[in-house]
């Protein structure tokens, strides 16, 4: 089947009525949950059960839960995380090893509840003129470094059956304010970027999916990113990222204009799925309607995408907390 290029919302704990109409209608490629979404274990695994049924296939299911303030799942049901970079920093030099099981862990707990991808892990590139919004959810200031923590976060989440999207594809790290409310602007020259910010996409680009970033890159188009033909050509050739792009939510501020034309806009711009959360269901079926089915090259990388899913390999949750107990000397959430 051809999927249609969205990734949608629920507005609660289960299905309404014209949701499940909506949903059969324009057959997304998949969901993303929020908190208001989560309640119980079962009430989770029901909830995604209902979205792939309307959606008449295994829609991937994903969800932000990155640890510290972006999270969806919390205690005392699930685990709660520090920020990423405390957690970097209180590993020290078994960063990558603690890394691994963050996102393995977080993998077992998605998984039984059918949720199969994240958005993780997130490479942005942090610096002294990071905003506040981003800062503690990075994961260190040098580009190697953080390329090799989010390598390990990536593989923790696929061991675990669970996708990881990368983002905020080509880099956020620069944004001196917040695109949920804000349009930023980076001003720095392309070598720059190419060198330090891109960078740890690049070493991640084989990824199956990423996430792109709402920001105007003065030194190469004027337009955000996530709507820039010149931006989505970096991606793909200078970066290299061939897998599935969807774009950040796109009812972000950082994007100006009606949902349904910014939709078009980003698909013409070579985004492949749109994310739309947090409306009315009037808007989504405006935004589904705009975006209506993924182009060839899209459903192609849809479906590698979704062949990326992994059955997960067996592990002993106990002692896997243990070792990660151990490596952060004595304090699981670092």
């Amino acid at each position: 089947m051809r999927y249609g290029a969205t990734i949608l919302d629920a507005t609660g704990l289960r299905l309404t009525a014209d949701e499940k109409a909506l949903f059969r209608a324009v057959k997304p490629f998949g969901f993303i949950l929020f908190a208001r979404n989560i309640d119980t274990p079962d009430q989770v695994r029901a909830l995604c059960g209902e979205l792939r049924e309307a959606a008449g296939h295994n829609a991937v299911i994903t969800i932000d839960q990155e640890g510290g303030r972006v999270q969806r799942l919390r205690g005392p049901v699930w685990r709660d995380w520090t920020p990423p970079m405390t957690f970097v920093q209180a590993a020290g030099a078994d960063a990558a090893q603690a890394m691994y099981i963050r996102f393995r862990l977080i993998a077992d707990e998605l998984f039984g509840l059918g949720i199969d991808s994240n958005c993780a892990p997130m490479v942005d590139v942090a610096g002294p003129q990071t905003h506040e919004f981003l800062y503690n959810r990075c994961y260190g200031t040098d580009p190697d470094q953080v390329a090799a923590l989010g390598r390990a976060a990536a593989d923790g989440m696929l061991d675990g059956g669970v996708l990881p999207v990368v983002k905020h594809i080509p880099g956020h790290g620069r944004a001196t304010m917040d695109s949920h409310f804000n349009l930023p602007l980076v001003g720095a020259d392309h070598a720059t970027l190419t060198a330090h910010d891109f960078a740890p996409f690049k070493a991640l680009n084989d990824l199956p999916m990423g996430m792109t970033a709402h920001l105007v890159y003065d030194a190469i188009d004027p337009r955000p990113a996530t709507l820039s033909p010149v931006m989505m050509d970096v991606i793909r050739s200078e970066i290299g990222f061939d897998n599935l792009i969807m774009t950040d939510d796109i009812s972000m501020k950082a994007l100006d204009g009606a949902v349904d034309q910014i939709s078009r806009d980003a698909l013409a711009a070579g985004c492949d799925v749109i994310l739309y959360c947090n409306a009315a269901l009037s808007d989504r079926a405006a935004v589904a309607d705009a975006a209506g089915e993924m182009t060839d090259a899209a459903q192609t990388r849809a479906v590698r995408a979704l062949n990326a899913r992994r059955t997960p390999d067996e592990i002993d949750i106990p002692a896997l907390t243990a070792k990660l107990d151990a490596l952060l000397g004595g304090g699981l959430h670092g």
